[in-house]
């Protein structure tokens, strides 16, 4: 996507260079439209460090590098605070303001700026400043428990939940809501978006369930959890497919369509004491074909199925390909950016910046200044 087109165009944007959940949220704001400016470290040589196209969280980006142990990096950094409408960063507590670039001083530059901070455990509380990753945070929030079965150890997808779910979404939204405000008042925050915090608020249609009586907290007990028409099967030829058949239409249909509707043994949807052994008899079931027979018997139905496919799969299914869901940039392979928008689209998938090249422009751009800014102590004119 080039800059000036999606729904944030005009927003920019400084990111403090780092890896996890922050970069995920600099790429979707810069997918929307923003202008992102990465704000490289250069390394002792006064090079950068480039990983190519498959660094794709920084798409659609531009960068720049620093020495942001000098004074003049510093300074640089400064320079477009003031000329900024966000800030994200995702180091711990503290290094920020041992680095001179805390929110008091940042904020002192450009009152109206938002900063927002990334971490797993948040900016206080007794673990705030502990390593962690995210299956740490995820098994502290609650967001884990559900993740598995039962007498089985929990596990979710690796960094869904917890990096991206209840880091670098929330993170956005805290931004962008910020930003509304600040530019109804003028006035700018700190946005603390810790995974914990996200990862948890995520439990809350979980939660609901649970208050209602629809959800125990004992694994394998509740429909969304240990059910045998809402799990995954392994098929004859290795492959998994999964079943939703909540709603007692969708189950009804289920049994149809595997002939199961005579065998009164499937009559109780509910009856959590039989779910063993009828999950049992799905899983022979389902293992007696392969997967692309499953789908040919269910896909497209109301029974609420689908396969369990790698990306590569997904990205030539034919409707992930007919919305485009998946393309290359460069030779790698990408998720197209997400929603979609019917007035200012976003759907190109920005280039990945050679790091530390974007120096003249962002300088020229941000701050009036010529190519030649790049030349002063503390910042790299790369390439």
């Amino acid at each position: 996507m080039t800059r000036g087109t999606g729904p944030l165009a005009g927003l920019r944007v400084l990111e403090i260079a780092g890896i996890g959940p922050a970069p995920f949220c600099g790429m979707l704001l810069a997918d929307l439209g923003a202008d992102v400016v990465i704000i490289d470290r250069t390394v002792p040589n006064g090079e950068t460090i480039d990983l190519g196209p498959a660094a794709i969280t920084n798409r659609g980006k531009r960068s720049i590098a620093l020495d942001l142990k000098s004074r003049e990096g510093i300074d640089t950094v400064l320079d477009l605070v003031g000329r900024s409408d966000v800030l994200i960063e995702g180091m711990r507590p503290g290094v920020m303001e041992r680095l001179g670039l805390g929110p008091d001083t940042c904020l002192a530059r450009n009152p109206a700026l938002v900063y927002g901070r990334m971490t797993g455990w948040g900016q206080d509380g007794p673990l705030s400043r502990a390593a962690g990753h995210d299956l740490n945070y995820i098994g502290l929030s609650g967001a884990l428990w559900y993740a598995g079965q039962p007498g089985e150890p929990p596990l979710a997808p690796p960094s869904l939940v917890g990096d991206i779910g209840g880091g670098a979404l929330y993170l956005a939204v805290g931004v962008l809501a910020a930003v509304m405000h600040a530019r109804s008042s003028g006035e700018g925050q700190v946005v603390d978006a810790a995974i914990v915090d996200g990862s948890a608020h995520l439990t809350s249609l979980l939660l609901g369930l649970q208050a209602g009586g629809a959800m125990v907290t004992e694994r394998g007990r509740s429909g969304l959890d240990g059910s045998y028409w809402y799990s995954t099967y392994r098929c004859a030829d290795g492959g998994f497919i999964t079943l939703g058949a909540v709603e007692p239409k969708f189950y009804h249909l289920l049994r149809e369509k595997l002939g199961l509707l005579g065998d009164p043994a499937f009559d109780q949807q509910n009856d959590v004491d039989g779910w063993p052994v009828l999950r049992a008899r799905f899983e022979s079931l389902f293992a007696t074909r392969s997967r692309a027979e499953w789908c040919d018997l269910l896909e497209g139905t109301d029974v609420c199925f689908a396969p369990v496919l790698t990306p590569e799969e997904a990205a030539v299914h034919p409707h992930m390909a007919a919305r485009r869901v998946y393309q290359e940039r460069d030779g790698v392979l990408q998720a197209a950016p997400a929603p979609r928008f019917s007035i200012t689209p976003a759907l190109e998938i920005g280039a990945v910046p050679v790091r530390g090249r974007d120096i003249g422009g962002v300088l020229a751009d941000w701050l009036g200044s010529g190519s030649a800014g790049g030349e002063k102590a503390g910042v790299a004119a790369v390439g």
